[in-house]
């Protein structure tokens, strides 16, 4: 697990990230301190805009360390993210960023009760389809534990059933998500002091 200063280091490093290369310039260097931060850990990076997704890219095998892999999603959920166009610049103050830092894979052998809905993701793969899924989207629908391996089919362009074929390998893993504070709507309403200035 990681502690509340990593997260807020984590989501300083993404918006730092996504502002210098928005803003035409590299991703930032860094010294980091936390030995949790530099360990080899797969992570997601989503952008919201309110309640819509605006951008989500992840890492599932990482060959860098954990702080290097959220720069460079957080850069990619922006940029690279074919669903949507491109994020702007001037549409950066207002999105949210989400992390989603993954524990190893596990696969399991069709024994699909051992799958906790809200707590478990799944990556379902069958020759060179692949579709994954986080704990948090099958929160977020109300799916239940088939609905949530169909639906792992669909990402990977699967037939909904294809979870239950022999050629089917079904992982599950775990995410720690974290995300920034989200802004109130009476934050973006200008603030007056008792004499009348902002």
């Amino acid at each position: 697990m990681l502690s509340d200063n990593e997260k807020t280091v984590l989501l300083k490093l993404a918006r730092s990230a996504l502002e210098s290369c928005l803003d035409g310039r590299s991703i930032p260097q860094c010294r980091i301190a936390h030995k949790a931060l530099l360990e080899s850990k797969g992570a997601f990076v989503s952008l919201h805009s309110g309640e819509e997704l605006r951008g989500c890219i992840g890492q599932l095998f990482p060959d860098r360390e954990l702080y290097r892999i959220v720069q460079y999603c957080a850069v990619s959920a922006a940029l690279e993210d074919t669903r949507f166009l491109p994020v702007a610049k001037e549409e950066l103050q207002d999105l949210n960023i989400e992390i989603s830092v993954l524990t190893p894979f596990r696969r399991i052998e069709k024994k699909i009760d051992v799958i906790e809905v809200g707590k478990h993701g799944l990556y379902i793969t069958r020759g060179l389809s692949r579709g994954l899924l986080l704990p948090q989207v099958a929160t977020q629908y109300g799916w239940d534990r088939i609905a949530f391996l169909r639906h792992t089919c669909r990402k990977a362009g699967l037939p909904d059933s294809a979870w239950q074929d022999s050629q089917s390998v079904i992982h599950t893993f775990e995410a720690e998500v974290f995300s920034e504070p989200r802004l109130e709507e009476s934050d973006l309403l200008p603030r007056f002091s008792r004499n009348g200035r902002s």
